[in-house]
């Protein structure tokens, strides 16, 4: 019955579409400060690449790689962030974009280390690697009344939905907190959150920092989940893609890039006959909702009014119960 409900094609689809949140999270934590950033592909590449090279030429276990993947790219994040402070708008997505046009380009040619535009192949796969594991201490997926593949696709997306769920719920609390306020502060005035005391230089690179960290952290998974990466994969339209998922969902809360990344997952996999036109819908609504909806689908008010909604029906429920009694 439980193999008849695990499809892998499925499962491998939820599997992007929970890397595209972690990538919507990226670019929310940016924004959050006010820094419109568009380096996430570069940083994300530098994650996957990173990772890839090491548990391949080494033979580093797949945590370890990853763990490799998302420091490095978060150091990335602190080395852009710091000279790129001066810079506001259009000038810092200019900057930023070039930084992961120059990473793409040096993944294309340093064919001794990367294969070139030719990508890496035979990358550790997240899933296969836990089952080999997992079979040396007695395991069999047919316990389960599961196949091989089907157990690989389960297990990895399991695991992205942990740490899906861990990463929205710290940032989440972040947005409580002190650092948290310090980026609202900065994103709604940056010279009033100066006269205030508040570290200008210290919570920008941080968030700049966050960001990359999180971005390298979502190519590393995204190279074991695939086995196979390219520079393709981290090019000028990987930057846009991210960036559509805060513009389409909303930038203002993190449910924002959340359901913009879901959406927008999901859409090209429901209308695979336009999915060919998959960039000029985007553009369509980029310009659509600059127009009609700046802020995204979701935004505070969206929030506010569900949590009303939901407050009423409960006391509502609530009474009616009562009166039962």
């Amino acid at each position: 019955m439980l193999a008849e409900l695990i499809n892998p094609y499925y499962l491998q689809v939820a599997s992007f579409i929970l890397i595209n949140i972690i990538l919507g999270v990226s670019i929310y934590i940016t924004l959050s400060t006010g820094q419109l950033s568009l380096a996430n592909a570069g940083f994300m590449g530098i994650g996957a690449y990173t990772s890839a090279l090491l548990t391949l030429n080494f033979d580093l276990p797949i945590i370890g790689g990853i763990l490799a993947g998302t420091l490095l790219a978060g150091v990335f994040g602190i080395l852009i962030g710091i000279p790129t402070l001066r810079l506001q708008g259009v000038y810092l997505a200019i900057v930023t974009l070039g930084f992961g046009e120059v990473i793409r380009v040096i993944f294309v040619n340093w064919e001794s280390m990367t294969k070139g535009a030719v990508g890496l192949s035979g990358i550790p796969h997240m899933g296969r690697e836990l089952l080999n594991t997992l079979k040396e201490f007695g395991f069999d997926p047919k316990i389960l009344g599961l196949q091989n593949n089907q157990f690989v696709f389960l297990a990895i997306f399991l695991i992205l939905l942990g740490v899906t769920i861990s990463i929205i719920t710290f940032f989440r609390r972040q947005n409580r907190s002190r650092v948290g306020r310090a980026f609202a502060a900065i994103k709604l005035d940056e010279k009033a959150a100066e006269s205030m005391g508040i570290n200008i230089t210290y919570y920008k690179v941080l968030a700049f920092a966050q960001g990359a960290l999180v971005a390298g952290f979502a190519g590393a998974l995204f190279a074991h989940v695939l086995a196979y990466i390219s520079p393709a994969d981290f090019a000028y339209h990987r930057a846009v893609e991210i960036l559509i998922f805060a513009v389409f969902g909303g930038s203002e809360v993190i449910w924002g890039p959340v359901f913009g990344a879901l959406f927008l997952t999901v859409m090209p996999e429901v209308l695979r006959f336009i999915s060919e036109y998959r960039y000029m819908i985007y553009g369509l609504i980029i310009i659509i909702m600059m127009a009609v909806r700046p802020q995204g689908l979701i935004d505070v008010n969206i929030l506010n009014w569900l949590k009303l909604k939901t407050s009423k029906r409960r006391q509502k429920h609530g009474t009616s119960s009562q009166k039962s009694m």
